[in-house]
């Protein structure tokens, strides 16, 4: 009877498995991101404002329009901006801890539960946040927030070992970013679904049931679907798994690989360029996710509702940029224009230098809040570009080692997400608009820099240390193989050259 329906499943399905799969890694990241990021909007309504003995020079802060919830105070709880900085950053810490164990794990097991088991216990965490706030305040927060990072530490190594699986070099930037592009919708959705339901439900333990129960929803749904490769998936078409078998055979991982060649990796110029460019993407990135709703309520004054919309535009236009500007990297390197390593440079590098322009520009913006939104908005929609370049980069250097390539840049990236909210919450304790600039601006010259080192030594060709096996080989063979390769290059030269003087027209 299984078979059966295993049967009648590969028959029902029209869309590709390797799209299937695509499209629930996108909700993955989705799900994996809504439940990172809620909190930063819940917190503002959690939170007691208190505006009381601050003196600072006046144009520091904006009006107090009628209606937008901060003449009540805000909420329950009494925590410091140094103190909300570091529950903002707890997640991290764990996030940070998994990233290599698990795309160890799936690069060995396979990536299906590596990514599913992470999300689930992420989204049951989520579940019991309210309760755990109730009995053990912003300690218990701070440990349960370590523990969702634990959980989700495991979510883009484990999808990058599933994509080097499923994804052909010539989908790569498309697929790659609808997958990665998940982040944006799930930031979109956690700011604007945070923001109605504090609007319209009293109390915010709302948010997190909501986005826990849908974590729940994903698990459930992705564990009947989907499989960690073509030749495991019990009912993919017989076409799609010889084109999968023909485009993979290349790339597709040696059952007999040796262990990940740490140090070869450690001292890979791209690599390391790579690291540097994650480091810069992601201090930006995170202030933007983590503060963004902050600054919102406490600089530019939104109310709640307003506070969810326009913190999620701009992500809205990020994804939007990321889904294009795939299908015109694929483009442009399938038509030659460009090569993979000057289109991974190029998208990079509009990643980072366009939104270090337009965030300092928005903090010259004061309180006019329309054009605030819009720089904000045009910031990030520019950031979309990241996606199609650096992203999936590490797909390209190395296929075998994926997913461990994707948890040592993601991994490190996310130090940031420790530093930087900690850091915004320290620097902005009167949460001034001097303050925040000042934030902006370290932000500036921080994407500048690592953009800079990605733009001289980074690549999109695969690595010799993809496999390792084949050049240890080599260097057991010696001299003998190489002066065999020698001989062959100079024999097909040789016979380059004579063809080339038959076929010359004289």
């Amino acid at each position: 009877m299984l078979t059966g329906w295993r049967l009648t499943l590969s028959r029902f399905f029209l869309i590709p498995q390797r799209v299937i799969l695509s499209i629930m890694g996108f909700l993955a990241i989705a799900n994996a991101y809504t439940m990172r990021i809620c909190l930063s909007v819940a917190i503002t309504e959690m939170v007691k404002k208190n505006y009381e003995n601050v003196t600072v020079e006046e144009g520091e802060y904006c009006p107090v329009p009628p209606g937008s919830g901060d003449e009540d105070g805000g909420g329950e709880f009494e925590w410091s901006e140094e103190l909300q900085g570091l529950i903002l950053s707890a997640f991290y810490w764990g996030y940070v801890v998994t990233h290599v164990p698990g795309g160890l794990l799936a690069e060995k097991f396979g990536g299906k539960y590596t990514l599913s088991l992470g999300i689930f216990s992420t989204a049951i965490f989520t579940l019991i946040t309210p309760v755990t706030i109730e009995w053990g305040g912003s300690t218990a927060l701070i440990i349960l927030r370590f523990l969702e990072g634990l959980g989700e530490g495991t979510t883009f190594p484990a999808l990058s070992a599933l994509l080097a699986q499923w994804i052909p070099l010539g989908e790569r930037s498309k697929l790659g970013a609808l997958v990665f592009g998940g982040g944006l919708v799930g930031t979109i959705l956690g700011n604007s679904i945070s923001g109605l339901l504090l609007h319209n439900i009293d109390g915010w333990a709302s948010v997190f049931y909501f986005f826990g129960g849908l974590g729940v929803l994903w698990f459930v749904l992705f564990v009947l679907l989907c499989y960690s490769n073509p030749d495991s998936h019990p009912f993919i078409s017989d076409e799609e798994k010889e084109y999968l078998n023909k485009e993979l055979g290349g790339l597709k991982r040696d059952k007999t690989l040796p262990p990940t060649p740490w140090r070869a990796i450690f001292t890979s110029g791209p690599m390391l360029a790579l690291i540097c460019a994650q480091i810069g993407h992601d201090w930006g990135f995170f202030i933007m996710v983590t503060d963004l709703p902050k600054y919102m309520s406490d600089v530019l004054r939104f109310s709640i509702k307003e506070n969810g919309l326009y913190s999620s535009l701009p992500y809205a236009l990020m994804w939007i940029v990321a889904i294009l500007t795939g299908f015109l990297s694929d483009w442009l390197i399938a038509r030659k224009f460009f090569s993979i390593t000057a289109a991974r440079k190029w998208f990079t590098g509009i990643a980072a230098v366009g939104p270090a322009i337009f965030i300092v520009a928005a903090s010259y913006a004061g309180c006019d809040r329309l054009p605030v939104v819009a720089l904000f908005t045009i910031a990030m929609g520019i950031m979309g570009t990241f996606y199609p370049g650096m992203k999936v980069n590490p797909l390209d250097l190395s296929p075998n080692y994926a997913g461990t390539l994707m948890a040592i840049t993601n991994g490190i990236g996310a130090i940031t997400g420790i530093l930087a909210p900690y850091v915004v919450g320290v620097m902005t304790p009167n949460r001034s608009i001097t303050e925040w600039r000042l934030v902006f601006w370290i932000a500036f010259i921080i994407f500048v820099v690592t953009t800079v080192v990605y733009s001289i030594w980074a690549s999109g060709d695969v690595q010799p240390w993809n496999t390792p096996h084949l050049l240890n080989k080599s260097v057991e063979n010696g001299d003998e193989e190489d002066e065999k390769v020698t001989e062959l290059k100079k024999t097909n030269h040789d016979l380059t050259l004579k063809e080339e003087m038959l076929n010359k027209p004289y």
